[in-house]
Order: C-alpha cells, then sequence, then structure tokens
C-alpha cells in the first residue's frame, strides 16, 4: 500500500502486542517506525512505497546511493524477494533467523520501491531474530526496509531514547523494547558475484561464515560512491567528537573508551570513562558500544580508545571505530 508519509510527533509505545496494530497502521499509512532489533534499532518503512522510502533517507540524512537492508519474517519470503542460490541457503539455514544480512540478486518481480536499490540489481535481505522485529514483519505481511534509527553517519541507536534523540519526530511510531542485545549491526555478505565477499564485519563472525561456507571470504574495499550494502562508507558510525585509536595514554580533555583490566596509567585524568568490558568480553562489549560512544561523545570533544582485539565480534568493533576515526566530509 503506499501512502504519503507525514512529520508526525512520535509515539513511543512499550513493545508488547498490543502496540503492534498501531505499528502496522502507521506503515500502512505510508510513516515511519522505529523498530527493534537484535543488532541496533531500525528505522522501517513499506519496502514497496517509494514514498515512504524516501522518506527514511530524509529522515536520516541518507545520501540516496547508499542501499537499504530489507528484512523479511523467513526464508521463504526472502525466496520472494532475492535469488537465494546454495550458497546462500547454506547460510540462511545456519544463520537466520540471526544477524546476518545476504547480499543476492533480486527477483525481477521482488515488491521492492527501487529508491531503495540504489540503482543495483542486487538486494540485502535479512530475517531478524526479534521477536517484536519478527512480530511486526508477521503483522504487517511484507518486507520493510529498516537501516539504523539514526544520523546518517552517526552512531547507531541501540535504546529508543537514542533514536528520539536523533530522528524525533520523523517517527510515528517507536517500538521500545530495551536496549538491543547484540549492539552492533548485522554482518553482510556479497553472493551475486564469483566468490562470496564481506561486504561489512558484524554480529556474525567472519570464521563462522567461512566454516559453513567451506572457503574464505574476500573483504570488499570501503566504497564512498557506490557502496554495494550499508556500513560501506569510508565515514561512517562517527560521533560529534573526534576518535583517536590505539591509545595507551590520555591526552589533556580527552574521554576514555576502555576496554578490559588493564587501563592507561594516566585514565584518571580522563575528563570520563567508560569500560566497554572490565573483564575483556568481546559480546559485552559490542552490547555495550555505542551507547558508550553517545555518554562520552556528550562529555569531550575527542575520546581516546584503548586497543581491542581484533577477532570474533573485535573485528565488527574495531571496524566501526575505523570508520568512526576516518576524515569526514
Amino acid at each position: 500500500m503506499t501512502g504519503k508519509a507525514a512529520q508526525l510527533p512520535h509515539i513511543v509505545l512499550a513493545a508488547r502486542r498490543e502496540a503492534i496494530p498501531l505499528a502496522v497502521a502507521a506503515l500502512r499509512a505510508g510513516n515511519l517506525v522505529g523498530m527493534p532489533t537484535e543488532t541496533v534499532y531500525g528505522l522501517a518503512a513499506d519496502a514497496a512505497d517509494a514514498t515512504a522510502v524516501g522518506a527514511i533517507f530524509l529522515a536520516k540524512g541518507r545520501p540516496r546511493f547508499n542501499p537499504l537492508i530489507v528484512h523479511v519474517v523467513d526464508r521463504h519470503a526472502a525466496g520472494a524477494v532475492g535469488v537465494l542460490a546454495p550458497a546462500a541457503e547454506r547460510l540462511a539455514e545456519a544463520f537466520w533467523p540471526g544477524p546476518l544480512t545476504l547480499v543476492v540478486a533480486r527477483q525481477p518481480a521482488a515488491p521492492i520501491a527501487g529508491i531503495a536499490l540504489a540503482g543495483l540489481s542486487t538486494v540485502a535481505i535479512r530475517v531478524p531474530a526479534h521477536p517484536v522485529a519478527r512480530a511486526l514483519l508477521a503483522a504487517f505481511s511484507g518486507p520493510l526496509v529498516a537501516p539504523s534509527a539514526n544520523r546518517s553517519g552517526h552512531v547507531s541507536a541501540t535504546a529508543a531514547a537514542h533514536v528520539v534523540a536523533d530522528l524525533g519526530a520523523a517517527v510515528a511510531v517507536i517500538l521500545d523494547a530495551g536496549p538491543t542485545a547484540i549492539g552492533i549491526e548485522s554482518t553482510i555478505v556479497g553472493l551475486a558475484g564469483d566468490r562470496p565477499i564481506l561486504l561489512r564485519a558484524g554480529a556474525v563472525p567472519r570464521a563462522a561464515i567461512e566454516q559453513v561456507l567451506g572457503t574464505r571470504l574476500t573483504m570488499a574495499d570501503s566504497d564512498r560512491e557506490s557502496p554495494q550494502a550499508p556500513g560501506m562508507l569510508a565515514s561512517h558510525y562517527a560521533p560529534a567528537a573526534m576518535i583517536r585509536l590505539e591509545a595507551t595514554s590520555v591526552r589533556p580533555g580527552e574521554a576514555l573508551l576502555a576496554f578490559g583490566r588493564t587501563l592507561p596509567a594516566n585514565a584518571a585524568a580522563a575528563v570520563a570513562v567508560v569500560n566497554l568490558s572490565p573483564t575483556g568480553n568481546l559480546a559485552e562489549a559490542a552490547t555495550n558500544f555505542f551507547a558508550a560512544l553517545r555518554t562520552l561523545d556528550a562529555q569531550a570533544a575527542s575520546i581516546a580508545v584503548a586497543p581491542i582485539p581484533d577477532e570474533g565480534l573485535g573485528e565488527a568493533i574495531n571496524d566501526r571505530l575505523r570508520r568512526a576515526a576516518a576524515p569526514r566530509n
């Protein structure tokens, strides 16, 4: 159904069963909905409604060349949107529902507005695991596009309050399910070419995907002008504060994003300190990551980031940090 998106006072609703019909009604009217997933909060719209999809780009300030992820309720629905070749079927069997996005050839009759695909012949598809997202998708009975519910290039939203802070009245309904469990976006794997490509590191570790596929993933380069999937822009996930990586000391006026038991010798001099995981647990660090950046961003103009292991979920965390620290437009 096509509707005209409207700027409405946002309504934050506890994500209980009775809230789902209100969110569905907003989507069918062409409005935007803040949708919790297991990774981050998404900004959802009817994937078939070009006007509603356009409202996502407008609300986020997102460049039109940056494609969106299509969320569907199950593998059958995914097959109506994209071509699931054997490699995609194996990954879907292993990781769906869950935090894995597959970029595959688009089905010619897929009910997806062209603006969501940014002119590409491929489509990014995910089957989320969060019960609220699944209930919304089932009740809506169609695919939803849902990029992270934050201003484009800014820190992703892992709580309903973050959605309100970034997008406010651009969102008609926000389903508040509390903080997200994983805290890092989905892993994106490209399967439209001859070899599987890791387009974005994320919540499913590279090694787990390679084990299922029986082959190594090629790593994609950042793309400033024609990304194949979300999260590939060189500068992304950035707070207003400048980010200094691999910090072993704290400079005057800096906040500290710490990890593990060992802190820089002068950590006490930091304007503020948030430790992603005092025990060095990467899953805990991922869950806390974006909220920690938002907390420190409100207290300092520069954030020193302690070294974080580049393995497992650490690969996704470091990917976000490198993009947050990259030169900004």
